[in-house]
């Protein structure tokens, strides 16, 4: 294991999130990349290895963290092990329902991913890819209209007006960085970290920012159409006039079942990806479905949740 747990002193508090961890080969000391703008776009996990430091401040609760990631490889995988806390503030809200906890964690991608012959659901079952600054990403919401209070035990994944965390008038108290708090803690982003890549007019397409957990990378909103850069649209639209049961009302984005695919109406496939210089990948983009529409290849069941149900 690469993380090893100190507890802090009494004195303390914002070092009860430091972990000490061992440099993969070659690299002497750890670098910070707090607030830090990726720039790289290579779509090889094995480029990315490296061993990062972090300062973080819950806002909420003016208490700091220090993040630690690593990112290793063997030749045939990469393994990203982190301890859930981001490289920028948090908490920028009224405050997360869930106290923030920092936790142990890692997931392995495959350095040679594969398209499968048909893709894969998102479901609650399964973590949809981790950041490079150590953060999971986790969009299907345990929520469902008519279910408990709306926001959590909705399991059935056919279960239909699920909420989207990111969408209309769904209130589940994210923060500025479209994440926030599972019951056990976690930190996890719904969609765009408004991170780790340049949200306004960059100079040139955004950089990989992260691996999904089909080993396919994860780009920024900004592609280069024939020298011209902007953000990839989505083929992904709302659908029209009004709900014909359960909630009513307009489509709006607040459920899932508000959006309808519609091929080549947008940059990208139905699994919210594209090619871009060879390379496939998905992309982050402002309206649903925001990272991934499901998985073009198969999930590493290091991604499998401890337990379903989570939001």
């Amino acid at each position: 294991m690469l993380f090893r747990k100190h507890p802090a002193p009494a004195t303390a508090p914002a070092l009860a999130a430091l972990l000490v961890f061992a440099l993969p080969p070659g690299l002497a000391t750890a670098h910070d990349i707090t607030g830090e703008i990726l720039t790289d776009r290579s779509a090889t996990c094995a480029d990315h290895v490296a061993a990062n430091s972090a300062k973080a401040t819950d806002l909420h609760n003016s208490q700091e963290y220090d993040g630690a990631v690593t990112i290793t490889t063997d030749g045939a995988s990469c393994t990203i092990t982190s301890n859930a806390v981001p490289n920028h503030d948090f908490n920028t809200s009224k405050g997360f329902a869930n106290p923030f906890s920092v936790q142990d964690q890692s997931f392995t991608i495959t350095a040679n991913p594969r398209a499968s012959d048909t893709p894969t659901p998102l479901s609650l079952m399964m973590d949809n890819a981790v950041f490079l600054n150590g953060v999971k990403l986790d969009q299907v919401a345990a929520g469902c209209f008519g279910v408990g209070d709306g926001f959590i035990g909705c399991n059935d994944m056919d279960t239909p007006y699920r909420f989207d965390p990111m969408g209309g008038a769904s209130n589940f108290g994210t923060d500025a960085h479209n994440a926030h708090t599972q019951p056990d803690g976690t930190y996890h982003y719904h969609g765009n970290p408004m991170a780790l890549f340049n949200q306004d007019t960059p100079d040139g397409p955004s950089p990989v920012i992260g691996f999904a957990a089909d080993g396919f990378p994860i780009f920024g909103s900004y592609i280069d159409d024939d020298g011209e850069i902007r953000k990839a649209t989505t083929s992904y639209h709302l659908k029209s006039g009004t709900r014909p049961d359960g909630p009513g009302g307009s489509y709006d984005g607040t459920y899932v079942d508000d959006w309808e695919y519609v091929a080549g109406s947008g940059d990208l496939d139905i699994c919210n990806g594209m090619v871009q210089d060879g390379v496939y990948g998905y992309v982050v983009t402002e309206a649903y479905p925001h990272v991934l529409g499901c998985f073009t290849g198969t999930p590493d069941d290091s991604f499998r949740k401890r337990r379903p149900g989570r939001d």
